[in-house]
């Protein structure tokens, strides 16, 4: 393969969560007096770290939300989690195909240590990834669209920016990856090409992904 490190966004791409992250995400919002729908939270929150809703809310509303809101947030997420996640189809194959290959490969989230960890054991995908290769936006000091976060992931593993790929499925995660000098592919299950432009390529199916790295 060309590449010496893929790096894995993990919501969307590992594991099937962003439709249930963002049903709960726009319900809690409403609940909060903050009206957001299903698509809202898509368009506005996909792909980001948690201080981006704190942000953007307070931007709109010169509101806070409430001192307690990421722990609840994040219990009623990862309790959902529980019941309903699965890995993305096709993910297995991809990262046995990588360990084959010999090629290295990382997760980098905007979602916590806990929330991968979370999701990770309910899919079984705790079995390819460990502490070595798991990165969240809590490493760094800004999340995505910010680079930093693959900058790091890319340092911790050992390799130059300019020597890994990212696959990403939300606008966020493209424009970090640009930002960091990585190629990256837009894996289209939640936002369209055009959503994700400038991704080296597209695909809306994971067996699709080891032919774009070769």
């Amino acid at each position: 393969m060309r590449y010496d490190l893929v790096i894995f966004d993990n919501d969307g791409v590992l594991v099937d969560s962003e439709p249930i992250a963002n049903t709960i995400l726009a319900e809690y919002l409403t609940e909060l007096g903050h009206p957001t729908s299903y698509e809202d939270s898509i368009r506005d929150y996909m792909g980001s770290a948690v201080h981006r809703i704190h942000d953007l809310v307070g931007e709109r509303t010169g509101q806070r939300l409430p001192a307690d809101f990421d722990d609840t947030l994040h219990a009623r997420t990862f309790a959902a989690f529980e019941r309903e996640l699965h890995a993305v189809p096709g993910v297995g194959a991809v990262l046995e195909k990588l360990v084959a290959e010999q090629v290295p490969f990382c997760v980098a989230s905007s979602g916590s240590h806990e929330r991968i960890r979370v999701g990770h054991r309910r899919t079984g995908l705790d079995a390819w990834f460990r502490a070595g290769n798991i990165f969240s936006a809590q490493d760094v000091g800004r999340g995505k669209p910010a680079p930093d976060l693959f900058l790091y992931a890319a340092e911790r593993m050992g390799i130059a920016p300019g020597r890994c790929v990212v696959v990403e499925d939300s606008p966020l995660g493209v424009a970090a990856a640009h930002a960091a000098g990585m190629d990256v592919y837009g894996f289209t299950a939640m936002s369209s090409a055009a959503k994700l432009g400038g991704a080296k390529g597209y695909f809306g199916d994971m067996a699709e992904l080891p032919g774009m790295l070769v």
